[in-house]
């Protein structure tokens, strides 16, 4: 698949990011992350990220990288399009791109780089060195460290051809716009706020109608139904939905930082696709939390 396409991929559908598998003691469980991918391939994501942040990247070491995203394009291969997650230092985050290209991954969200403050020309130079050192698509993740300016954005569009998309997780609107302005159709353009579902309409409007569904995890059905609705300016299901779920939801997940991860790993457990605990610095929802969460699903039916 060469960039072009993945943008075409990236510009249409629901995205999601399967949790990655650990078993009791932590360690990567291929067989359930494989069970999962099985479970949620047929219900119509566009692409599926593994390794992104939902996936637990950042606590992935050694080769443990190598063998969530090989797993991945192994069993997806011929239904639905792997991306990898890569991101931290340069040289780390050029390393897990090169290893994913290898592996056979369809591109890259290229996630934050950790910790120190950069600025704009160091955050060109950091992107451009990824973007350089492979040949297939890449998208880049505005949020946190990693916050591109649209003169920014439009030089690595002229260095980089194969950057073809940008994921917004900061939620400013007014530079959200300032982008999509300035740089048009020239990226694929993706809705990366968590819980994505709570802003997809606002998103929508500003010409970026793609999210990436966390609840995907374990309200599939739910999940492509919110996703349809917003297609389709179904306010009424929409707003249905926000009230009895999502704001409901996002009251647990706001309390404890880092629940944004743990909550979606409740949700997987209470389902029926168990997918371990969360490595530290994360912690699991509590006994009590893991009820609430249950009643709320329980109201959306089956999935």
């Amino acid at each position: 698949m060469n960039p072009q396409e993945l943008k075409s991929i990236m510009s249409h559908g629901l995205l999601s990011f399967p949790i990655t598998d650990f078993d009791a003691q932590g360690e990567f469980r291929p067989k359930t992350y494989i069970e999962r991918l099985e479970w949620l391939a047929p219900y119509g994501a566009s692409a599926l990220f593994a390794a992104g942040g939902t996936g637990e990247y950042f606590s992935l070491s050694g080769p443990e990288y190598g063998q969530v995203i090989k797993t991945a394009v192994d069993t997806c291969r011929g239904k639905v399009p792997i991306i990898a997650g890569a991101g931290g230092p340069t040289r780390t985050a050029i390393a897990h791109a090169q290893e994913a290209e290898r592996l056979g991954a369809h591109g890259i969200l290229l996630l934050p780089h950790y910790l120190t403050e950069a600025g704009q020309e160091g955050l060109i130079a950091h992107v451009e060195a990824v973007c350089k050192s492979v040949k297939f698509g890449v998208i880049v993740y505005n949020r946190d460290r990693t916050r591109l300016t649209p003169n920014s954005l439009a030089i690595l569009a002229e260095r980089c051809p194969n950057l073809i998309g940008f994921k917004d997780g900061v939620g400013n609107i007014e530079i959200m716009s300032s982008i999509y302005m300035k740089m048009g159709d020239r990226f694929a353009y993706l809705g990366g706020l968590p819980t994505a579902e709570v802003y997809a309409a606002a998103y929508k409007a500003l010409g970026t109608p793609v999210y990436s569904s966390a609840v995907f995890n374990f309200i599939p059905k739910t999940a492509m139904e919110f996703y349809k609705a917003v297609a389709a300016d179904d306010m009424a299901t929409q707003h249905r939905l926000l009230k009895d779920f999502f704001m409901p939801y996002l009251n647990i997940r706001n309390r404890v930082e880092g629940y944004g991860v743990s909550i979606i790993k409740a949700g997987a457990k209470i389902v029926g696709h168990d997918g371990g605990p969360v490595r530290a610095p994360l912690t699991d929802l509590t006994p009590a939390e893991m009820e609430e969460l249950a009643a709320l699903i329980k109201k959306l039916g089956p999935q």
